[in-house]
């Protein structure tokens, strides 16, 4: 079979390898950390348009967590206690700012936007990795400021399909272990991108095109085997292994973010 007849109109087999390659990097460092699985993905969007790609990391960033919290089930909190100090605090908030972030989407130029988070996480990161090791920032958790945090991240993640960004930051500030970390996390942003795209599909049926169905299709068997070497990785980390490579990779979802906006911005010339 020729592989090129696979390959959606519009696009060639010697763009599909590079976006092959993003998503199934994005893939293996999200199962390890628990999220950046779209900021790094962010730079498949130099080949697919953004109205595409976003709901694409979406379908695709659920399909990794999926995977990644099937096989963790073992660390995440029970039901009975996701309130109030689980991830239903960070989800209630998350579900008012989803609606927002999708408007700005479909609404608004983002560029500017995604280039200030991306700045800010790169900052953070880097502050983060090279500040004395004795210096800690110690920040008290209740269900307002959680919820405060989840919208945010339901506001950012609406229009980047990156909405772990501002918990795991919040995570950070409180010095959490992994485990509580990942806990509050994966199902914080596996809830905000089932909302997303059941209010796209609703909103904006046509963004499910054929292309899109193909793409996923080619995509998710790249990503899943990824997802589950990252978990067997993060199993072997110790806590203070895990903080560094959560900066790592808030310093690297910046990045991503960068390039995405800088692609809009490229987009709008």
């Amino acid at each position: 079979m020729n592989l090129s007849s696979l390959i959606p109109s519009g696009y060639s087999l010697q763009t599909m390898i590079p976006i092959c390659g993003i998503l199934g990097v994005s893939g293996l460092m999200s199962g390890l950390s628990g999220f950046g699985f779209s900021a790094i993905g962010a730079l498949s969007l130099w080949f697919i348009p953004p109205t595409l790609g976003v709901p694409l990391l979406m379908s695709l960033s659920t399909a990794n967590q999926l995977m990644s919290l099937g096989q963790l089930k073992a660390d995440l909190r029970p039901l009975g206690e996701w309130w109030p100090d689980g991830p239903t605090p960070y989800l209630l908030g998350g579900l008012l700012g989803v609606p927002i972030g999708l408007a700005i989407l479909h609404a608004l130029p983002t560029a500017s936007l995604m280039l200030v988070f991306g700045g800010v996480l790169v900052i953070y990161a880097a502050y983060s990795m090279l500040k004395p090791a004795g210096l800690h920032v110690s920040v008290k958790g209740n269900p307002l400021t959680s919820g405060l945090v989840g919208m945010v991240g339901g506001l950012v993640g609406g229009f980047t399909a990156f909405p772990g960004a501002a918990v795991v930051v919040w995570s950070g500030l409180r010095q959490m272990p992994k485990r509580e970390s990942r806990s509050i996390v994966q199902p914080y942003i596996l809830g905000l991108q089932v909302v997303s795209l059941t209010l796209l599909a609703f909103q904006h049926p046509e963004t499910f095109s054929k292309t899109f169905w193909i793409i996923l299709l080619i995509t998710v068997p790249v990503v899943l085997p990824g997802t589950l070497l990252g978990v067997n990785l993060y199993r072997s980390l110790s806590d203070v292994s895990f903080r560094r490579v959560t900066f790592l990779l808030l310093g690297a979802s910046g990045l991503g973010l960068l390039a995405k906006g800088i692609t809009a911005l490229h987009l709008t010339l």
